[in-house]
This record gives structure tokens, sequence and C-alpha cells, in this order.
């Protein structure tokens, strides 16, 4: 592949910053633009010096210029932790719609190839299983997660809309429950919750009673699945994710036997909409971009768990 050069919105944050790890290793010139609400400066700290890599403290909500060309926008704007919906709540509406439509103005105005970072939230609570692409999804729109889950979807309309009406050259990835190093430990989401109790010894919080399910994913697959589709004639949605299940509380006996821990486990309340089941057929992943997940859960988790107890931010 040519040289290219990339804007990656959200760069700072857990998935934008791996983008930008593996594409500056790709030899490609990277932006990285983060108003650091969620995102950490740390995560990208080793490339300032060098260079390809240009860091831009800047709020997407608002006009976006950026001096000479661009080939690629990667838009990762967004706060994405359970912990953030009640929080950052009009925040997160804000970045879905307004920081979309900049974004996606950016990229008419400079012939740019955009990509939408969405998620798997806009299935919602799914009554179909596995997910599909072509599923519209159970979305509670006043519940406290619907900020969130609507803002994607407002985003994947937009997104769809400037293809259409002024010929953007446009991706969407719906990814799914994605781990790895530079989690944030107060994430709210289950892995990192679960590995920073373990590593303090205090108990596992399972909700509910731990029966529902998720995919996870690991950070190094996921972000090769991302590099491929941008590169794939794909306008329409792609689900990213591990389609391999596994239940809460099986999640939560792996970490602490991994994390070599005497935690024991709890059970709390479960929240308002949290969904039942989450797992995505990447049929369309597999066919269209011969992309899926290579790396086990326990491979995963391990890394995972190491670089907490590493870094100390357990």
């Amino acid at each position: 592949m040519l040289s290219m050069r990339l804007l990656i919105t959200g760069g700072a944050g857990f998935i934008g910053s791996h983008l930008c790890d593996l594409f500056l290793h790709q030899g490609h010139e990277v932006i990285c633009m983060d108003n650091l609400l969620t995102g950490r400066k740390a995560n990208v700290s080793k490339h300032f010096g060098n260079p390809r890599f240009t860091f831009v403290c800047y709020d997407v909500t608002h006009y976006i210029h950026v001096d000479g060309p661009l080939d690629y926008i990667l838009h990762f704007a967004s706060p994405a932790s359970p912990a953030d919906f009640e929080r950052l709540a009009i925040r997160i509406l804000k970045v879905g719609a307004l920081g979309t439509h900049k974004a996606l103005g950016l990229a008419r105005a400079k012939g740019a190839r955009f990509l939408l970072a969405s998620t798997s939230e806009v299935y919602g609570d799914p009554l179909s299983h596995p997910q599909r692409e072509d599923y519209r999804g159970n979305v509670n729109p006043i519940g406290v997660r619907g900020v969130y889950d609507e803002a994607k979807r407002f985003a994947e309309a937009m997104t769809m809309a400037y293809h259409r009406a002024h010929g953007v050259d446009t991706r969407i990835v719906r990814i799914f429950n994605t781990y790895g190093e530079r989690m944030r430990a107060d994430d709210g989401r289950a892995i990192p919750n679960f590995i920073t109790q373990a590593l303090a010894g205090r108990p596992l919080i399972v909700y509910g009673d731990g029966r529902q399910t998720r995919s996870i994913c690991y950070i190094g697959d996921m972000i090769q699945g991302i590099a491929r589709l941008m590169e794939a004639p794909i306008n329409t949605p792609v689900n990213l994710g591990n389609p391999h299940e596994l239940s809460m509380l099986e999640l939560a006996r792996t970490i602490v036997a991994l994390s070599r821990s005497s935690s024991r486990i709890v059970f709390g309340e479960l929240p308002q909409d949290d969904p039942k089941v989450r797992l995505p057929d990447i049929t369309k992943a597999r066919q269209l971009l011969q992309w899926e997940p290579v790396v086990g859960a326990e491979t995963g988790l391990q890394r995972t768990i190491d670089w907490f107890r590493r870094t100390g931010i357990a």
C-alpha cells in the first residue's frame, strides 16, 4: 500500500491509539485528534517526536480544519464506556451527531475515504441471535444506554446519507466487545472491572445471575479487521467481533484463574437495558475481508491482565 495521510478522531482512546500504532508501523502519516475527555495522551506519547505523527487536542463537535490533503478519516471520537453514559450523556449525543457531521464534511471537502466506528450497541437488547448486519435492533431510546445507542444509529444514518447524497466513500464498522491493553480501569465494562477487582483481591461483581453472554475480541484482531475494511469496497455496515460466546460468570472465573487471584465472585443487580446476549454474525467479514479473530480468549486475557499488572493501573 502507498503511504497515506490519515486523520483519526478519538485517536488517543483505546482503539484509536492502537490504530495510530498500526498505521504508523505501516509507514503512513497519522494525525491524531482527541480532546482527552476519555482518551489519554499516554496512549500515544511514544509517537511524539515522530515526524509522521501529529497530535491535535481538539473537540470535533466544532468545525474541523486540517491543512493539506487527507486520504482517510477514521472517526472514533466518542466516550464509549457504560460508566460514561450518565456522566457524559449530552457530550456523547453531541459527538455522535455534530462530531460525525463535521468529520463527514471534512471527508467531503478533502475527497477522503471515511470510516465510522459504530458499535454492536445499535442492536440494543437483541431479539435476533446471533446479530447480522440486516437486523434492525431492539433499542430503548429513552433509557440510560440510549444516548450511546441512538448516537451511533444516527451517525450511521448520516454516514449513509453523505455517501448517497455527496458520493463520500464511506465505511461503517460495527464493533463488538473489544478488550486489551490500554483499556481504562474505570471503563465500566466487565473485563477491566473483573481484572482490577481480581488484582486488588476484591470480590468480582457479576451482575444478574451471570448467565448473560458476550463475545470478546482482542484488540490486535480488531484493528486488523478495521484496516482491512478501510481497503475493501464495502459501504454498508460490517460486524467485527469474536463469534464465540461466553457467559459473564465464565469470564469472571477465567480472569480469577489467569490472575491467580484469591478473589471470590459475588452477584449484583443487573443494570437497566443490559443486553442478555450479544454475539456477532461475522459471515460478511469472513467472506469480503477474509478476516476472523485468531487470538484466543485465554491468550488475550492473559496479555491484558499482565498489562494492568505491569502498568499499575489496577
